[in-house]
């Protein structure tokens, strides 16, 4: 068949095209309203309703593994940690009511999963872990002689990452956050390894003199 004659079959059907449109505009549709907002999915748990925990899984499960996993190497742990995630969202919604669910299962599962490294003998320890604690507690080890607690700490991190470029603050909570490995955050990033390592150096540094210059440390 001759290009023409394709056009003239293709243009003489305009009502069909039209209407494929129109299905695909709607299948669209119905897709971005199948998705849960946060809001929708804590309403769920204030239901007491048992699909929060469904919606959950189906919605931040693969990011809970990715966390959990660079901190618990073994599968039968880490599935554990998992489920505790879960439970543990479930335990406290309510009284909490997280305006992003995405970030509060993160933090349990961090949470989490910490807490069953540290239980872990030496043995089965994550190395990246460990090094990554060992240079983070470098830059807020407290030597100032004063008491501050974790929460006043937590805020004034998360202070200090607000003023980070969006690059630094990728890389600096792939590495201190989920613990990756500086190949992993090369290959997450696209950035050389050297590139990530450099940032890394640098953002420490920064935090050190944030952290000096409200008094955390000295």
């Amino acid at each position: 068949m001759k290009d023409s004659e394709t056009a003239v079959l293709y243009f003489s059907h305009p009502e069909s095209a039209l209407a494929e449109n129109r299905e695909q505009r709607s299948q669209n549709q119905e897709r971005r309203n199948s998705v849960m907002k946060d809001s929708e999915i804590v309403a769920l748990y204030f239901s007491r309703s048992e699909s929060a925990l469904t919606e959950s899984r189906n919605h931040y499960g693969r990011l809970i593994q990715h966390i959990i996993r660079n901190i618990i190497r073994n599968p039968e742990d880490a599935e554990e940690c998992e489920n505790d995630t879960y439970l543990s969202a479930w335990q406290s919604i309510p009284p909490n009511q997280p305006k992003s669910l995405k970030a509060y299962l993160a933090v349990i599962a961090r949470n989490t999963a910490c807490r069953k490294w540290e239980y872990l003998n030496a043995e089965k320890r994550n190395p990246e872990m460990q090094i990554s604690l060992d240079e983070l507690g470098d830059s807020i080890a407290d030597d100032s002689g004063q008491e501050f607690s974790d929460e006043q700490l937590k805020e004034v991190i998360n202070q200090f990452l607000g003023t980070l470029k969006k690059d630094q603050r990728k890389v600096f909570l792939l590495k201190y956050w989920q613990y990756c490995s500086v190949q992993e955050i090369s290959q997450k990033t696209g950035f050389s390894k050297s590139k990530v390592e450099s940032m890394l150096f640098r953002t420490r540094n920064k935090l050190r003199k944030y952290l000096q210059e409200r008094g955390f440390t000295s």
